[in-house]
């Protein structure tokens, strides 16, 4: 009940808190003391022209109606809408907004070299409990100069999202390793996922871990599906000014999507119902 708790309480309220009682510590001290990263107050937004900004929300908005397209039919589509754009600057704006085809093409992109790449371990794997696999993703979050990256960490039984930040992967998976650990992790093949500093993590929790094969969405079909949810009912609703108002927002819509959201697949209940029974 605690992260059920915790989830309620918007940034409005814990920085009213901070200025009114803590007015004799330092900012580390006090966005500590309620459990807030600095880096969600500080980050600066990712610069980008004007016509990178407007091309990567419509991007966004073509990639959640067609999710199996990849960089040549989203860039002959934004062509038959009027709009510029070689393949190569659709290429990288995809990338950085962290978008790839559900369907595998023979240009599909690899995992950073370097990494290590795990299997795939929940192909006919029975999950019927809270805690058992775990799930992650990354997704574009648009500001009005600039967007940011959304982690989330799902809990795959119960739907229930145990952790969010705003560009810092291990800053999401350590609030969500502080309510309990699941015996597997599941996530894509993405260069923060494969990495040293995110797997060690991992590995220190005796955690297994499992990565989805490149290009399949459906290997962490829940995660892809509350990004759908999201960007339809929280973020393509708002102008975010900058980071700090993007988490207050995307903080109250988690809560809602806890504890209020109901299910049918769950017995039309809601995550927080089922993950703490």
């Amino acid at each position: 009940m605690a992260q059920q708790k915790a989830l309620s309480v918007s940034l409005a309220d814990r920085r009213g808190w901070l200025h009114a009682e803590c007015t004799t510590v330092s900012m580390v001290q006090r966005w500590a003391l309620v459990g807030v990263a600095r880096s969600t107050h500080y980050y600066a937004p990712v610069p980008e022209r004007e016509e990178n900004l407007m091309l990567t929300r419509l991007i966004d908005e073509l990639f959640l109606k067609r999710p199996f397209y990849g960089v040549p039919r989203i860039t002959d589509w934004l062509h038959t809408l009027g709009h510029g754009g070689n393949h190569k600057r659709v290429a990288r704006l995809m990338r950085l907004m962290n978008l790839q085809a559900a369907i595998p093409g023979p240009h599909t992109s690899q995992p950073h070299p370097a990494h290590a790449v795990y299997p795939y371990l929940l192909r006919e794997l029975v999950v019927d409990r809270p805690n058992y696999v775990w799930c992650a993703d990354i997704t574009y979050v648009p500001l009005r100069r600039g967007f940011l990256s959304l982690v989330a960490v799902l809990d795959w039984y119960s739907r229930y999202v145990l952790a969010g930040a705003l560009s810092n992967t291990l800053e999401a998976v350590d609030q969500a390793l502080a309510s309990g650990q699941p015996t597997i992790f599941n996530t894509d093949q993405g260069a923060q996922f494969t990495g040293a500093a995110f797997t060690g993590r991992l590995a220190e929790a005796k955690i297994r871990i499992s990565m989805a094969g490149r290009g399949r969405a459906l290997d962490n079909v829940f995660v892809e599906r509350l990004w759908r949810s999201v960007k339809y009912e929280e973020v393509d609703l708002q102008d975010y000014a900058d980071g700090a108002e993007a988490w207050q927002g995307l903080h109250r819509y988690f809560a809602f999507s806890n504890t209020a959201r109901r299910h049918q697949s769950l017995g039309r209940r809601t995550p927080a119902e089922v993950h703490f029974g």
